[in-house]
């Protein structure tokens, strides 16, 4: 057992110049009974602290579990699921004692991540998030509890073979965080500039949980393997797209991953929790476990921390991972006994020391806080008369109507919310390949005579399934959700009738009935009868899925085989792939006029479908991900480099120099873009400055359409095996009518350019330049005009972010990291970090370890509420008597201001 502290611990001073608060004490002293954390007079903050304070250590721990934190009737404390799911509509809550959350029934099953991330639409990702958030307040209990969702996923499809692909956004980290931010800012009632909208009265929507952090891209090893790279590529890739979702849009928590990273369990890892997401990143939220990623510290990777004998046993596993960060244990899934409910008590009994100090009940004390605050802001506590988002809900569903059963005759599937999946489905459609018919024209769209007759088959067995598959965490439909669900068939048999009523549109399957992967002849056969055919292929769960990961890109049998005869036999035939990702297609995309893709896309796939290929929707599509070959082309699954070196190929657009079967950004529609006139302001610019650029964009077609404008960044001096051949430095979505032009305009802070350099420490940019390249796609081929920019200058660091982790004069001696609760004239050391943008630390960085501010670094603090809490003209921070009270500290460098909050509860 590692008890503590064995050392003495020394924090170095932070010399800061500070001001004597002036502010107005607030509520120094209550004289009324009601408790600070019912009065809403005080901050969310300060209100869980008061709260968090009432607990005794058995009731601290137990509110540690997400499944489910327990009640606490004395204090008005209500039990609590955490556990939630709403990747593409809401699908599932905790609201069983023990166990995994339920799976809830007829809820609204919107297009996969995946699939979203095809529609490089963040403001339609924002419209659906509003959707779902909407939906989870009508069917969460009493329309206040449990609306902490493990949502979205944000780790990159950095390999098509991972079986979780259709769970992501994006290969690309910052399409990745365009779109997850939007996801985070609808679901959680903010605009989409990250704040909260005028109509919340402040109060949070939902909550979000971005997962999984970090570098959790393969299922074959997610329990027991490591996943190693170096600095680099960890900041620049793996963890770039939490870095940019928590600066857009703050969300509520993230999850931990299951896998080690650089050998160690990242639940348990200090270094990449506390200094680079809370400290570096600026991350203000709650860390959750993956499920339960705390036991397979011990279980699967039985680790042994450096310069320990032993690995870690049940209680000290639990209690090294709620010092490293993890404020709430996901304690179902993967389990045993023991989690954080039933263990840190006796952990602070035992004084256990961790890589971050001696355990206390203080890390409890931390964890709640972050949690309380959480669920105050969602507005648990108060009145729900007052809180807009309870009263929308019940408006719309009167309290106590919706139960998780058939018996809801889903009710909030509405009109509305069924044509917002629509919409997303048919945006998300990508045409892959659409090559001139018999008659010279282009098969697709589809021209189907408004009279007379015309036979359309349908042929393959993902068309016209008994049950649609929707993806993984769906909710389940009964007979009245199916109802509302169109399938590829449904959707083109109902279009084409709607056109032409003596229209014929047969289905035929794909296999010999019986059989799972035999072809069926009789339809391949009767595939040469009809004027059109469309083929749809799939994979399912069967293929991949979450803890199974593929071994090949091909398409599961007879399905390959499918294809190619019916093209044979019918030279009108369309083929649409519905897929986790890309899959091989070598051996039939020649033979074939038309092919499209989507991943797993929602309940109205059926419809979205008809719309793309008989023209209602003109497809505009585009593939978030680098389309390859065959699996020949990659390095095994569990290499987490993305650079290339020696035999091993580069992963994703930026690094990947084989030929791609269609590039990243590819998309087709029934219209051609024309872009050009690309104009740099200044082809010199400040490496603090900016680039602005812009392009004309002219549909030089017959029909309104959609594209999407990409611009890309290369090095002018770019090394192969250092720089990325190009990166996304922008893009946009336009909307034009026939011969319509716009002009579309891009800005690009010079320093998001940079790259990380390790020997440094920190982000650099790229001596000489960029050249700015303005495409259809990330390919060569797809640059239609381009521009170099010559950068000069160095980055000027200023502050990006600032936190603090508190504690009281004398607890470095006694191995004390962190502290909520001080006694009465007590010195409170605030420990200041100062997060600057280029990704350096100044200040606290870690035990034993502050960094120096540089000169002409002003840090000053200021109390909400002297009487409390008093700050003296040489910044000591000092209690007075018991309350709560604010600590504010503001950092001034360089014409930069920013400032953080943290609060003090004087006993």
């Amino acid at each position: 057992m590692r008890r503590g502290p064995t050392r003495l611990l020394v924090t170095l001073g932070l010399c800061v110049s500070c001001a004597l608060s002036t502010a107005p004490a607030l509520a120094q002293e209550r004289t009324d009974e009601t408790p600070v954390y019912l009065d809403q007079s005080y901050s969310a903050r300060e209100r869980a602290a008061d709260l968090v304070s009432r607990m005794t250590p058995s009731e601290k721990a137990s509110q540690l579990i997400s499944s489910q934190a327990p009640a606490i009737p004395r204090l008005g404390v209500r039990s609590y699921g955490w556990w939630n799911e709403a990747a593409h509509g809401v699908a599932r809550e905790q609201y069983n004692e023990e166990g995994n959350p339920e799976i809830l029934t007829n809820t609204t099953s919107y297009p996969v991540s995946l699939s979203m991330g095809s529609t490089w639409n963040p403001d339609l990702m924002h419209r659906v998030a509003q959707a779902t958030s909407s939906e989870a307040r009508e069917v969460v209990r009493d329309n206040r509890l449990d609306l902490n969702f493990y949502s979205p996923t944000i780790n990159l499809s950095r390999d098509p073979r991972w079986g979780r692909n259709d769970e992501t956004f994006s290969e690309d980290p910052g399409l990745t965080a365009a779109m997850a931010s939007q996801y985070v800012n609808g679901m959680e009632g903010k605009d989409k500039q990250g704040n909260l909208l005028p109509s919340s009265d402040g109060y949070l929507k939902t909550s979000t949980t971005i997962k999984h952090f970090a570098a959790n891209n393969s299922e074959f090893n997610r329990l027991t393997g490591t996943s190693n790279m170096d600095e680099r590529t960890l900041r620049e890739y793996y963890t770039a797209p939490f870095k940019e979702v928590i600066r857009q849009s703050s969300p509520g928590s993230i999850m931990t991953a299951y896998n080690r990273v650089n050998g160690v369990p990242a639940s348990a890892d200090v270094g990449l929790l506390d200094t680079l997401a809370r400290k570096t990143f600026g991350f203000d939220g709650f860390f959750t476990s993956d499920c339960d990623s705390v036991y397979e510290i011990q279980h699967g990777h039985n680790w042994k921390p450096e310069g320990e004998e032993e690995p870690l046993d049940h209680i000290e596993r639990n209690a090294y991972a709620n010092a490293a960060g993890v404020d709430l244990n996901c304690n179902q899934g993967y389990h045993d006994e023991h989690n954080f409910g039933n263990t840190l008590p006796e952990a602070a009994q035992q004084k256990i020391e961790t890589h971050n100090g001696v355990y206390t009940e203080n890390f409890m004390d931390a964890s709640l806080i972050r949690m309380f605050t959480v669920r105050i802001r969602l507005g648990e506590f108060d009145d729900p008369e007052q809180v807009p988002w309870v009263q929308r809900a019940r408006e719309r569903v009167p309290k106590g109507s919706w139960e998780d059963a058939e018996s809801n005759n889903a009710v909030t599937q509405t009109p509305e919310r069924l044509d917002l999946a629509r919409e997303a489905a048919s945006e998300s459609i990508v045409l892959l390949r659409n090559q001139p018919a018999e008659d010279g024209g282009k098969l697709l769209p589809l021209r189907i005579p408004k009279s007379g007759q015309y036979r359309l088959a349908v042929i393959g067995d993902h068309a016209n399934p008994e049950e649609m598959y929707l993806g993984g965490y769906s909710s389940d439909q009964g007979p009245s959700g199916r109802a509302n669900g169109v399938n590829g068939y449904e959707g083109l048999k109902r279009a084409v009738e709607e056109i032409n009523p003596d229209a014929v549109v047969d289905y035929l399957p794909g296999t010999k009935p019986g059989t799972e992967n035999q072809l069926n002849r009789n339809s391949v056969r009767a595939s040469a009868d009809f004027d059109s055919v469309v083929v749809y292929g799939g994979t399912d769960e069967s293929t991949a899925k979450e803890d199974e990961d593929r071994e090949s890109l091909r398409l599961p049998e007879p399905q390959t085989k499918l294809i190619n005869e019916v093209a044979a036999n019918n030279p009108n035939t369309v083929v649409y792939l519905e897929t986790i990702g890309a899959v091989d297609v070598s051996d039939f995309s020649s033979e074939v006029q038309a092919l499209l893709w989507s991943s797993y896309n929602g309940q109205r796939k059926g419809q979205a479908l008809a719309d793309v290929l008989l023209g209602e929707s003109n497809p505009s599509g585009h593939l978030p991900f680098t389309w390859y070959k065959n699996e020949s082309q990659l390095p095994s699954i569990g290499d987490y480099s993305i650079r290339p070196a020696d035999s091993r190929p580069g992963r994703t657009y930026m690094y990947f120099d084989g030929r791609a079967a269609y590039p990243f950004g590819h998309g087709l529609g029934y219209t051609e873009f024309e872009y050009g006139d690309l104009r740099i302001q200044r082809d010199h610019v400040n490496a603090n400055g900016e680039v602005r650029a812009s392009a004309r964009v002219t549909n030089t077609g017959e029909v309104a359409g959609s594209d999407v404008v990409q611009l890309y960044a290369a090095s002018s001096k770019a090394d192969r095996t250092e720089r990325p051949d190009e990166r996304l430095a922008g893009f946009e979505k336009v909307s034009l009518r026939p011969h319509e032009s716009k002009r579309v305009e891009f800005t690009i802070p010079v320093r998001d350019l940079a790259l990380f350099d390790q020997q440094r420490n920190r982000y650099e940019l790229s001596a000489g330049g960029y050249e700015f390249r303005l495409a259809h796609s990330s390919s060569e081929a797809d640059v239609a005009d381009s521009e170099r920019v010559t950068v000069h200058g160095k980055l000027r660091p200023v502050p990006a972010a600032v936190s603090t982790t508190p504690r009281a004069a004398g607890d470095a001696e006694r191995g004390i990291t962190v502290r909520r609760t001080f006694d009465r004239d007590t010195v409170v050391r605030p420990r200041t970090t100062v997060s600057f943008n280029d990704g350096t630390l100044v200040g606290h960085v870690a035990d034993e370890r502050d960094e120096p501010l540089p000169p002409g670094m002003r840090v000053q603090y200021r109390s909400n509420r002297p009487g409390v809490v008093s700050v003296n003209p040489h910044g000591v921070i000092r209690t007075r008597d018991s309350g709560v009270a604010t600590v504010t500290a503001t950092v001034r460098y360089r014409g930069h201001t920013e400032s953080t909050k943290f609060v003090v509860k004087v006993r």
